[in-house]
């Protein structure tokens, strides 16, 4: 039976970014026990879903579109992938170096269960290098760098059950990295009556996203700039498969959101904003939740200020002026941007400060006005 935790014991779970010089077992190695703390020589390994074997016991990896190939006893760029004997592994199925309850604002999500509380966990990695990431600490660590749990997924079901939680949310560092983990947490979180959602780069293969998004109640992408350059330079990704991904989630069905960070002299010029709005209006439609977010120095990027408000402002009228009905303003506690206004007749339908929900005027999906149906996870 898993174990029932506190939240003292969730803050407990939190990644310390210990770095340990040690080496993971080989994959026969005795599983952890469910709750224990991974010790580096610990790390359970699970054979990867998405691989194809290449001669000469390399592989390469079919998850990000960076399709890594991988010589045995090596690692993917992701750094929680190796490949053993020609046979691929996950180093971070049930490994979580995170674990917190949070706002489902706070991913950010404005039209999924305003209110609700979400069980927000992550492993160690990533596949990119986003100079401004919040979260370096654990996406650009190896699994064995960070200090973990063994919190397998149904063990993270019962715990957002025990705590009264309805929602999963795979987030903090990027889940494409752990995507069987997302998958096979979903798939425990929906058989116990919850639902899940991910908080990602967007930076997948069409197969595997199309695999897992028939379990996700939504999904937020993290478009980080509508330029190459910027891609290359500043996140060492790539904007054409991220742009691909949002097609992909649009067309599935599932609920998404999507965040631009804003960062002085980078991405943040009337231009690309202009185009970032347009093409998401063509290609996504004008009723896709756009976060605007106020970019606040750090990793990376100390070397600039926070977003000019003016700018801020700027952006979202853009965002507003090329038909985007729900544009958002992020990190700006208190803005008028933070509210949910009903696009028919005006009216303000949600009031937010920062994470927190101060009234909720919606009729269902509807607005109680006019009664205009509005998009999203309201039940």
């Amino acid at each position: 039976m898993s174990p029932t935790l506190t939240r003292r014991e969730l803050a407990a779970a939190a990644c310390a970014g210990a770095a340990v010089a040690l080496l993971p077992r080989s994959a026969d190695a005795a599983s952890p026990q469910v709750g224990d703390r991974i010790a580096a020589e610990d790390l359970p390994a699970r054979e990867a879903s998405w691989y194809r074997k290449l001669p000469e016991s390399r592989v390469e990896c079919q998850l990000c579109p960076r399709g890594c190939q991988v010589a045995d006893a090596e690692r993917g760029g992701c750094g929680v992938r190796e490949n053993r004997g020609g046979t691929y592994y996950t180093l971070v199925h049930g490994v979580a170096c995170t674990v917190h309850i949070d706002p489902i604002e706070k991913k950010p999500f404005f039209h999924v269960l305003p209110g609700a509380q979400a069980l927000s966990y992550a492993t160690a990695g990533c596949n990119v290098e986003c100079k401004f990431c919040q979260n370096w600490e654990i996406s650009q660590f190896r699994p064995e760098q960070a200090e973990a749990r063994y919190l397998p997924p149904e063990t993270l079901a019962q715990i957002a059950r025990n705590n009264g939680v309805p929602l999963l949310s795979a987030t903090y560092s990027e889940p494409v990295v752990f995507w069987e983990y997302v998958r096979d947490t979903a798939a425990a979180g929906r058989k116990v009556g919850l639902r899940s959602t991910v908080v990602s780069n967007g930076y997948i293969q069409e197969k595997p996203l199309k695999e897992v998004l028939p379990l996700l109640v939504a999904m937020k992408v993290d478009l980080k700039a509508f330029s190459e350059r910027f891609y290359k330079d500043v996140v060492r990704g790539e904007l054409k498969p991220v742009l691909k991904a949002l097609e992909v989630i649009k067309a599935s069905g599932t609920w998404f959101e999507i965040v631009v960070l804003l960062i002085p002299g980078l991405n943040d010029s009337e231009e690309e904003v202009r185009a970032l709005t347009r093409w998401v209006k063509t290609n996504l439609g004008s009723e896709v939740p756009l976060h605007l977010t106020r970019f606040h120095p750090t990793y990376r990027l100390t070397n600039l200020p926070p977003t000019p408000l003016e700018t801020m402002e700027r952006a979202w009228q853009i965002a507003k002026a090329e038909g985007l009905a729900f544009a958002y303003m992020g990190n700006v506690p208190g803005h008028p941007g933070e509210n949910t206004t009903c696009p028919g007749c005006g009216k303000k339908l949600i009031r937010r400060i920062g994470f927190e929900v101060l009234e909720n005027t919606m009729a269902g999906a509807k607005c109680p006005q006019c009664k205009r149906s509005i998009p999203g996870v309201w039940s």
